[in-house]
């Protein structure tokens, strides 16, 4: 099939994005020569400029080189978002290492879990964070931990040669001898996948892919804009060991000498307040957040009416969501899609042509997506408007997963990224997520995807957020039920709410059940989590009776 989405394209972006064989350390370096006195982060009362951020990056480069770390190594960063995790990321890559991703909210097992897979030797890891690491060190290969206190004045009872972070830079040592990185097979990156499909796999990603997704999605992003300003200030609350943050917030905003403003948690007020001191020109969060900014209303008060490009990932924003945002805001929301095993970003809704809601938009320049099924012939595309498996091709997909050649090769079949989302394709080329492959109820032989029914329960006004899944029926196979969050202080009733999807949905796809719940368990990025409700259902069926 031809790639019917090309039309699409604004004239500035052409169909292969300029991508030059470099390295982060590369990308990082030009900025600098740049940039120098661009400010490249700002966290709370404090500034750095690009300038300074290499002098700093070079010092920890030196003492890590200094402790042995060399080309090929693992430094793990266990923390929230702050300039030294921006530090530790472009010194890991100065000496040639590979950086493994950790997230904070980790416990002992899956810290413990992530350590013994990546045989990661180095970590950079939050004074708070510190005794969890020391609980299962033993069973691991790190030899060094530098530790990170945010407050001045932290006292922390390090172990053996583990050191804090602002003593090892300030340490005198020769400058880190220089690296040759081969972009396209040197790995830059260890992400670790959620673990929804079992064991969490350490995602390759190369310094090649890095650079393929930041140009990319620089083009279909910036280049159709009429002006751009400099040292542009993006808000980066998304935490940076989450992939959507680490590329299209953290690399993105070093790519155009960006203002970097970081803050280590979602707390409404406090990115509320942020955003009316700083004015922003962007700002990337989660659905979640932009949930919760209409919750709170006040657009105009925040200056979220102010903010130029706002930008959405990690899961599907609920239509009713999106369009309440952007009317209260007058300003588009750019919905992405994409995935840590391709960088991630393969999809964005175009801000230059109409948004059509509800779509993920159109594949980025220099990939190629199809919606396949499988067939007698093996895989096979489906006709335009059909449901099938969204597979991906591009020089954002990664080189497999690590010490997993056999999942490797049962994600990456002749270079094509089998996503295991379910999707469709319209007639101008706009791609659609229908659901997660795993996530697909069959009732009574019947194929229902929750992000229908979800959709469907978010156009009631009381309703705030909301899960759908199948669980186990003797009789249908599985049904549906609904857990629900309502808007302060509605008395809405299952029934009423059952009776309001009837209006909307066929019988076999009405939720049979509906749980009220104060809250929803989220990711740490603010994702929805249905594998945590999966679970405890499963629990309830294994409980004695």
């Amino acid at each position: 099939m031809s790639k019917s989405w090309l039309p699409l394209y604004h004239e500035n972006i052409s169909e292969q994005s300029n991508i030059e064989e470099r390295s982060l350390t590369n990308l990082f370096e030009e900025t600098v020569k740049k940039y120098p006195q661009n400010t490249a982060l700002t966290f709370y009362h404090l500034t750095w400029t690009y300038e300074k951020t290499y002098a700093i990056v070079e010092k920890l480069a030196s003492a890590l080189a200094a402790s042995g770390m060399k080309k090929g190594d693992r430094l793990a960063i266990m923390l929230p978002n702050c300039p030294q995790y921006v530090f530790s990321l472009f010194a890991t890559f100065r000496v040639g290492g590979i950086v493994v991703q950790v997230n904070p909210m980790y416990v002992e097992r899956e810290l413990e879990y992530i350590l013994k897979d990546s045989d990661a030797e180095y970590m950079v890891i939050l004074a708070d964070l510190y005794p969890r690491l020391n609980n299962v060190r033993k069973k691991t290969s790190l030899k060094k931990a530098i530790v990170v206190g945010l407050q001045p004045g932290v006292e922390v009872d390090l172990q053996g040669d583990d050191i804090l972070f602002d003593d090892y830079v300030a340490e005198s040592h020769p400058p880190a001898p220089t690296v040759t990185i081969d972009p396209a097979d040197d790995i830059a990156v260890l992400q670790y996948t959620g673990g929804t499909t079992g064991v969490s796999k350490g995602v390759m990603l190369t310094h090649l892919n890095f650079i393929s997704n930041i140009e990319q999605t620089y083009d279909f992003m910036y280049k159709v804009l009429d002006e751009f300003p400099n040292n542009a200030k993006v808000v980066n609350v998304l935490p940076m060991f989450h992939i959507f943050s680490l590329t299209c917030v953290n690399f993105l905003c070093v790519r155009h000498g960006g203002n970097q403003i970081l803050l280590p948690r979602f707390e409404m007020q406090e990115v509320l307040e942020t955003i009316k001191k700083e004015q922003p020109f962007q700002f990337a969060g989660v659905p979640t957040m932009y949930v919760g900014f209409n919750a709170v209303g006040q657009y105009d008060v925040f200056g979220l009416d102010q903010i130029k490009s706002y930008v959405s990932g990690g899961s599907s924003l609920p239509v009713e969501a999106l369009e309440q945002f952007e009317k209260g805001t007058n300003t588009q929301i750019c919905e992405g899609f994409g995935l840590s095993e391709a960088s991630p970003v393969t999809h964005f809704n175009p801000s230059f042509r109409e948004r059509k809601a509800g779509s993920i938009g159109i594949p980025l320049p220099s990939t190629d997506a199809k919606v396949v099924r499988v067939t007698e012939n093996g895989f096979e595309e489906a006709p335009v408007g059909e449901v099938g498996e969204l597979i991906i091709k591009g020089p954002q997909v990664m080189k497999g997963y690590w010490k997993k050649p056999e999942a490797t090769a049962e994600t990456i079949k002749d270079g094509w990224l089998y996503t295991g989302d379910l999707a469709r394709m319209d007639e101008d080329g706009y791609f659609y997520i229908v659901d997660r492959k795993k996530d697909m109820i069959i009732a009574s032989g019947y194929n229902i995807y929750p992000r229908e029914i979800e959709e469907v329960l978010y156009q009631h006004p009381d309703v705030q957020e909301v899960i759908v899944l199948g669980i186990p029926d003797p009789y249908r196979g599985e049904t549906v039920k609904a857990y629900v969050t309502l808007k302060g202080g509605s008395p809405l009733t299952e029934e009423e709410l059952i009776k309001f999807s009837q209006s909307y949905l066929a019988a076999y796809k009405v939720p049979k059940f509906i749980e009220f719940r104060d809250e929803l368990p989220k990711s740490a990025v603010g994702k929805l989590l249905k594998r945590k409700l999966r679970d405890e259902e499963l629990e309830k069926i294994k409980a004695p009776k």
